[in-house]
């Protein structure tokens, strides 16, 4: 099978048939099939939504987060690319599983990004994860525990403005302030391929076939478990697309490989940590491929620009393929 995308052509109904022609004519008939067609549309919706489990990654309160009281605000935002969650108290795993005749045992979880402050769960979570499904790698969309961006909607706008403002005028200073927040995400992507390992029969993914992509800050979860040293929760692989330096974590002799993909024209994250990333995996004498677009800034995600960006996850694939996964 292609490692390319496919896409599914919907079913044209031929206007000029004479059934059609008599649904026409007849009202009544053509609204009880309109009908029919909502309520199909519904099911096969609701069908979706109970396929994917949704499993709390801890049994109790979350480690570390045991007073938190902010209340979770899921919202749209064209700027995040539609569905978008803030405030997360209660991190959890969203399951999407392949269909089974296409299932290659493998398995990613997926981070969104979001400065820890918001996860772009539609653009950098669901969207990614149905296209791991259509390419029979089964994925989870992880949940985040995130800083406290406010009740009301003004307060969360001033101060994403100003998390924003402080990355473009320096990244390395306010990547480091997050560091509170970063700590608490971390541990929720260390537990969550923990989690994955454990139930690996139940989803029918193998052991040793679990990797863990992120966009942005979510590629600081994913680098954070690729360079730390508890087995149970060391992903095979890790992926970091458009993320931020590793700032002091130090790439340990038996990293898994990486991949990683950013823009030369990121100002939030610029490319130079990216560069830091590959060349300490390459210090420690570990697999790392590279991607350095001319055009494509930040947050990216699948959407299609007309950028050679917009081809990363098909090179993602393929460099799967390459490792064997």
């Amino acid at each position: 099978m292609s490692r390319r995308a496919r896409t599914c052509r919907p079913c044209c109904i031929n206007a000029e048939m004479p059934h059609n022609r008599l649904m026409r004519r007849r009202p009544g008939v053509r609204l009880l099939r309109c009908a029919i067609i909502v309520a199909g549309l519904v099911s096969c919706g609701s069908l979706a939504s109970a396929q994917q489990e949704v499993i709390r990654l801890w049994a109790g309160p979350a480690p570390g987060s045991e007073n938190w009281k902010q209340k979770e605000v899921d919202f749209i935002d064209p700027r995040s690319g539609g569905e978008t969650i803030r405030n997360v108290v209660e991190p959890t795993l969203t399951v999407s599983l392949p269909a089974k005749l296409a299932a290659n045992r493998t398995a990613i979880i997926v981070c969104p990004g979001g400065a820890f402050q918001v996860l772009s769960w539609q653009k950098e979570g669901m969207e990614i994860a149905s296209w791991l499904n259509q390419q029979g790698v089964a994925a989870f969309v992880l949940k985040y525990r995130l800083a406290d961006t406010g009740a009301t909607d003004a307060e969360f706008r001033s101060i994403m403005g100003t998390v924003f403002r402080k990355l473009v005028a320096d990244s390395a200073q306010e990547v480091a302030a997050l560091a509170p927040e970063a700590a608490l995400a971390a541990a929720d992507g260390r537990r969550a391929i923990q989690l994955v390992r454990e139930n690996a029969a139940k989803w029918g993914i193998a052991p040793d076939r679990i990797g863990i992509l992120g966009f942005s800050a979510g590629a600081a979860v994913a680098m954070d478990a690729g360079t730390q040293n508890e087995l149970v929760s060391k992903p095979n692989f890790v992926a970091s697309i458009y993320g931020p330096s590793l700032r002091s974590s130090r790439v340990p002799g038996d990293a898994p490989p990486i991949f990683i993909a950013c823009a030369s024209d990121d100002h939030i994250l610029p490319v130079s940590g990216n560069l830091e990333v590959y060349s300490a995996w390459k210090t420690a004498g570990r697999s790392a491929e590279i991607h350095i677009y001319n055009k494509g800034g930040h947050g990216f995600g699948m959407r299609k620009r007309g950028f050679a960006a917009d081809h990363w996850i098909d090179q993602f694939h393929d460099w799967l393929a390459d490792q064997g996964f």
